[in-house]
């Protein structure tokens, strides 16, 4: 059983440093997303940050203010939902056959 325990331990360490890659790396993939029909994008990375919102110079209307801010919102919250996305298969990879579906642990 010892010999068990020691495989296990050994494996649940090399699954924590290949998690720490993974983590590492998400920093470097972006995801963007679109809404407005295109006119704003917003671009996160796989931590989860906004890095850049691009505003179609053809909306930037102050009269219309509350809905390029709605826009804004809207492509953000997209971008944010598909770096999440992005992370969690990331993950996924990693984890395969060791955290059951489902299962929300803090970290993996």
């Amino acid at each position: 059983m010892k010999g068990g325990m020691q495989g296990m331990l050994k494996q649940v360490q090399k699954m924590q440093a290949e998690m720490q890659k993974v983590q590492s790396e998400l920093g470097n993939k972006t995801v963007s997303e679109e809404a407005g029909g295109g006119m704003i994008k917003a671009t996160a990375n796989g931590n989860r940050e906004i890095i850049s919102v691009e505003i179609d110079p053809q909306v930037i209307n102050s009269e219309e203010k509350e809905i390029l801010e709605d826009l804004v919102v809207a492509a953000v919250n997209k971008a944010l939902e598909s770096a999440a996305k992005l992370a969690e298969e990331e993950m996924a990879k990693v984890t395969k056959g060791m955290i059951p579906p489902g299962m929300n642990i803090p970290g993996f």
